[in-house]
């Protein structure tokens, strides 16, 4: 018998230990191919898959990843169809469902797994979690305030949808010129140039050191960064870090970039921008941007706006990768430097509010978490 850290005032009392067998009963998802298109979701383990004429179960469930993604529960209240990787639940009736929907969030289900290849859940698995219940009142408003959150974070995540959104269509106007800014006095700026990177900028590719497995390339210790696809993809605008870092022999045999240099991703992951926020060495995946005549910000947020164009490069199915030629070859509006400053500020001010609400959104998720873990025994 238990009680939680955090409680509401009105509710004293030891909780009750249960297991999940208790709360539900887990059912297995079907086949749906032969099913004639409709109106009722077909759940799998990555959300709504299609739609169908049938339903395998109409009311409040919660959903559990049976191979594959286990780890991602949700709670659905409609009719709906499941697929045979994902188990769905009926609900006992001293449970309020998304008291325990709540708890699941909270599961380690990956420590549950245990086959060796695809992750995997069985029915025994998931009946033999623990849960502590107390009164279906007092998980009624538990459930309810911690939606409550659900909802704050919700709201959140659209507000920073519709501000990328807006960002990717200002973009738009500002770089095909339907929108221009006037100068400081009023006056109308003046033609844009047409020209190519190359002329804007000593387009350099990257080096690795060989083999890049020895060791003694890299030194924990050391404060230049080794650049993977992996730290540029996990990055926003400014890279802070990376998970590797060379040694002065690995230095030697690579590029090295001094901070505040921009970059670019041009094997695999290919056209994706980012600013050097500290001293770095590049392998061949990657150019810099060096001796730049182009107000840096302003060509960050080109190449930023251009990052999808550079697949046209490649032929379809295949790996798109490019080269220093493909790039030094790029078309690059070029307005004055005052206007395009003004384009930078412009852009940079909407990033500012987006990684606003980002932070916003991460510190709602933090307090939730710890909310999950004082609400709960």
């Amino acid at each position: 018998m238990a009680a939680p850290k955090l409680r509401f005032k009105e509710f004293d009392g030891d909780w009750s230990a249960q297991k999940y067998k208790d709360a539900l009963t887990i059912k297995y998802g079907k086949d749906h191919k032969l099913l004639e298109d409709g109106e009722i979701p077909v759940y799998g383990t990555g959300g709504v898959m299609r739609y169908v004429n049938q339903y395998l179960y109409d009311g409040e469930s919660i959903l559990i990843g049976r191979k594959g993604t286990i780890d991602q529960p949700k709670y659905v209240n409609e009719k709906f169809w499941t697929v045979d990787t994902l188990f769905y639940s009926e609900i006992k009736q001293n449970i309020y469902p998304l008291f325990i929907y709540q708890h699941a969030l909270q599961v380690n289900w990956l420590g549950l797994n245990e086959a060796t290849g695809v992750p995997s859940l069985n029915t025994t698995s998931i009946n033999n979690v623990d849960i502590y219940l107390p009164s279906k009142e007092e998980q009624t408003k538990i459930a309810s305030f911690l939606s409550n959150v659900d909802e704050k974070i919700s709201q959140l995540n659209q507000k920073h949808e519709l501000l990328s959104q807006y960002k990717q269509g200002m973009m738009q106007k500002l770089f095909s010129q339907q929108i221009r800014f006037k100068a400081d006095d009023g006056s109308e700026f003046g033609e844009w140039e047409e020209k190519i990177i190359g002329e804007i900028a000593n387009i350099k590719r990257g080096a690795s050191p060989r083999p890049i497995t020895d060791t003694k390339w890299f030194d924990e210790d050391s404060k230049v960064g080794w650049v993977r696809i992996s730290d540029v993809s996990k990055s926003k605008k400014v890279l802070v870090e990376t998970e590797q870092y060379l040694s002065n022999a690995g230095i030697k045999k690579s590029r090295f970039i001094p901070k505040g240099n921009i970059i670019m991703s041009i094997c695999a992951t290919i056209g994706k921008p980012i600013y050097t926020g500290f001293d770095v060495c590049i392998h061949d995946g990657f150019v810099v941007f060096s001796e730049l005549k182009a107000w840096h910000e302003y060509t960050y947020y080109y190449l930023e706006y251009i990052e999808k164009n550079w697949y046209q490069y490649g032929q379809p199915g295949t790996q798109v990768n490019l080269n220093s030629d493909i790039v030094s070859n790029e078309i690059f509006p070029f307005p004055c430097l005052e206007e395009q400053t003004k384009i930078a500020n412009f852009l940079s001010s909407i990033d500012q509010k987006i990684e606003v609400v980002a932070q916003q959104i991460e510190q709602a998720k933090q307090w939730k978490k710890g909310l999950l873990q004082q609400m709960f025994v």
